[in-house]
């Protein structure tokens, strides 16, 4: 039974290396061109001039604006990322010959689409409106978070904290305009006492005057 078992394993492990050999000819650190085994080129560098049966691989450093970052057979390095105002972007970390460039949300944005730890699109921070004050900041990542402001206070949409509504009594004034959540009482100067009981007088004056004239003027007439 136990020769059974080894002859079935010995078997099986025949037939996985032969497969490993068949399917990944080349080691880890070399690549395949036309039935060769060739040495990867190292990171910032790519593939000038293939190895031979006689000659190993040359490689040749990665030109301004492309890179490699890991051992490669490639024959043209990768083109580094350009980050693009227009897609809310901004360079974080430039690019080197071993390393693409790292983008960022620009100010006032933040990050919609990232992919290993680079952002590749952004967009605008919401802006509260009038009425309503920020509730939590942007960040890179996060958007802004507004919310309404309660009665008696008010906010233009840039504030953290809704501002009280003015007393216009307190400052020795009188409101002239009701404050909304958008915006503060209006305060004006009070009438003066003196002036006040003068327009009284008046009123009062015209209301029993006017009548006796009326009276007199028609009996005139008549």
């Amino acid at each position: 039974m136990i020769s059974i078992l080894e002859h079935t394993f010995t078997v099986a492990m025949i037939f996985f290396l032969n497969f490993e050999l068949y399917c990944c000819p080349c080691g880890r650190a070399e690549y395949e061109t036309s039935g060769e085994c060739c040495p990867m080129c190292s990171p910032g560098n790519r593939v000038y001039r293939h190895c031979t049966e006689f000659t190993s691989t040359t490689c040749m450093p990665c030109v301004d604006l492309t890179y490699t970052d890991e051992p490669n057979g490639l024959s043209k390095c990768i083109s580094c990322t350009m980050c693009d105002t227009g897609a809310g972007l901004r360079v974080k970390t430039p690019c080197t010959r071993i390393s693409n460039t790292v983008c960022e949300p620009l100010e006032d944005f933040y990050c919609i689409d990232e992919e290993r730890g680079r952002c590749r699109q952004a967009v605008e921070h919401t802006k509260c409106k009038p009425g309503q004050y920020i509730k939590q900041k942007g960040t890179a990542v996060s958007d802004v978070e507004c919310a309404v402001c309660p009665d008696g206070t008010y906010s233009n949409g840039s504030l953290q904290i809704c501002q009280l509504h003015t007393k216009c009594e307190d400052l020795g004034l009188q409101e002239k305009r009701r404050g909304t959540n958008s915006f503060d009482v209006e305060c004006g100067p009070k009438a003066p006492v003196a002036l006040i009981n003068v327009i009284i007088v008046i009123g009062v004056s015209i209301v029993l005057v006017v009548p006796v004239l009326y009276k007199k003027i028609y009996k005139t007439s008549t």
